[in-house]
């Protein structure tokens, strides 16, 4: 797997996925939401933690710069 994610992408991603959690603790969103939520928070935090977007590769997207990208 080929490195398509940059340091502000990782960076957007994880604070997303942070704000659901604390949403998500606060008790702002729950039911059927927050388990959604809660899910997209865990693969946006797993591919931040990863440096790669299976949805970018199919078409060519990468956010890295060029000697990132390893």
């Amino acid at each position: 797997m080929k490195k398509n994610m940059g340091i502000i992408d990782r960076a957007i991603r994880v604070s997303i996925a942070c704000v659901i959690v604390v949403l998500y603790l606060a008790n702002v969103i729950s039911g059927t939401i927050a388990i959604i939520g809660l899910i997209i928070a865990g693969i946006m935090l797993a591919t931040s933690v990863l440096s790669f977007c299976p949805l970018y590769a199919p078409f060519g997207i990468s956010t890295c710069k060029k000697e990132d990208n390893v």
